[in-house]
């Protein structure tokens, strides 16, 4: 006698959580690419807005820093 349930439970399972990775993974990196075209938007805005500006400062001196450091 064939168990056609435990079957259907491991397929549903496989392909239930497959699906499930996909669609959140198609979410985060539409969340991602959202982020990505206003990071590019406000690097050419003019002028910059105060948290680009803030940002890029923060950036630049812990290059500078570490510059200082290998030296």
């Amino acid at each position: 006698m064939p168990n056609g349930f435990g079957l259907a439970t491991l397929l549903g399972l496989i392909f239930g959580f497959l699906w499930g990775i996909g669609c959140s993974l198609a979410v985060m990196y539409s969340i991602y690419l959202g982020g990505y075209r206003k990071a590019i938007k406000e690097s050419v805005a003019n002028p910059p807005p105060s948290r680009y500006v803030k940002a890029l400062e923060k950036v630049q001196s812990k290059r500078a820093k570490k510059t200082a450091q290998a030296q």
